[in-house]
């Protein structure tokens, strides 16, 4: 399984993303990918999986099956998120 965050990058909301990631993969191990909406792949992820508020956490399986999806601020907590990285 993998997580992406989409965000935009120069926002109110980033400094609080990029803390965020940091922190994510001190704990885990784990990195985040990064997704910005206002490139044409980040446009194609948000139609895909209905994205229309930021920042937006997803997990997917491999295949690309939407496991999990947290809108907006708070963000979750990292033990949250770190299953869907965790290897299965």
């Amino acid at each position: 399984m993998k997580v992406r965050v989409v965000y935009k990058y120069e926002s109110d909301h980033a400094r609080e993303v990029l803390d965020y990631l940091r922190d994510f993969e001190r704990q885990t191990g784990h990195v985040i990918e990064e997704i910005d909406p206002d490139t044409p792949d980040g446009a194609h992820t948000c139609r895909t999986y209905d994205i229309v508020e930021y920042p937006t956490l997803i997990a997917l399986s491999d295949d690309g099956r939407l496991q999990n999806l947290w809108r907006g601020r708070p963000l979750p907590t990292i033990s949250e998120v770190s299953y869907y990285v965790a290897e299965h």
